[in-house]
């Protein structure tokens, strides 16, 4: 019989459903995260050095994604026993960054079938057939795949950047706008450049221009001008 493949799902595209068994029980995606915002990652192998600095990391810093209303979703080429004895041995033993006993609270995905792998594009052969690369989807409220971001096996994710890239999503959501590089809460955001030019320099209040393409403007001073009076919050 011939192995089902799966094209990698991509920006914009809605987020491939499945229904699988984790460490918190069997869970149905998307329908079980309606309304949340979601980063499923791919690890390659439990009891692994760079995986578990990782998930010392991810256990750490779980009530912040809380807090930014975003679910944590683990998965791996491994059985369920296999990962609770991993996370059991992270909380006992493990100390990463100052972190230590830290205690994994999101449910990690047992995907021996390869399942869920092949339909998010996990399984790269060149890196390895039978286990997954380190991939990280950021899925938004309504199951829409907003950013992806791949890792070889060896290399560790940076976690400043996928605190970064959530809150530069819900950032761009909330406000219409767009981010320059390097952005960062409190930073200016970019301007759209106008469709036309006429030759002449308009630059409006609380912009800073550069040429007429590259503005920018304070994120704080946008807020404040379309905040209406009634629904403005202290």
């Amino acid at each position: 019989m011939e192995k089902q493949t799966y094209a990698m799902p991509l920006i914009g595209d809605q987020a491939p459903a499945f229904e699988a068994e984790t460490t918190q029980g069997k869970i149905r995606f998307p329908e079980d995260y309606k309304g949340k915002w979601v980063v499923l990652f791919s690890h390659p192998s439990d009891f692994t050095p760079v995986c578990t600095s990782e998930f010392v990391m991810f256990g750490a810093l779980q009530r912040e994604f809380d807090a930014l209303n975003c679910r944590l979703l683990g998965l791996s080429v491994g059985t369920n026993a296999s990962h609770i004895a991993w996370l059991r041995s992270i909380r006992d033993r493990i100390e990463f960054k100052g972190h230590r006993n830290v205690s994994l609270r999101f449910p990690l995905i047992a995907d021996m079938s390869m399942d869920v792998a092949r339909k998010y594009g996990m399984i790269q052969p060149a890196a390895s057939a039978t286990a997954a690369v380190r991939a990280v989807f950021f899925i938004d409220p309504v199951a829409t795949i907003r950013a992806v971001i791949y890792y070889p096996m060896q290399l560790g994710r940076n976690f400043d950047e996928l605190k970064r890239v959530l809150v530069g999503l819900q950032t761009i959501d909330e406000h219409h706008v767009a981010l320059p590089a390097d952005w960062r809460p409190g930073d200016d955001i970019i301007v759209p450049a106008p469709a036309t030019y006429d030759g002449t320099d308009k630059t409006a209040e609380g912009m800073k221009c550069y040429d007429w393409y590259f503005c920018k403007k304070s994120l704080a001073a946008k807020t404040e001008k379309t905040k209406s009076p009634v629904t403005e919050e202290v």
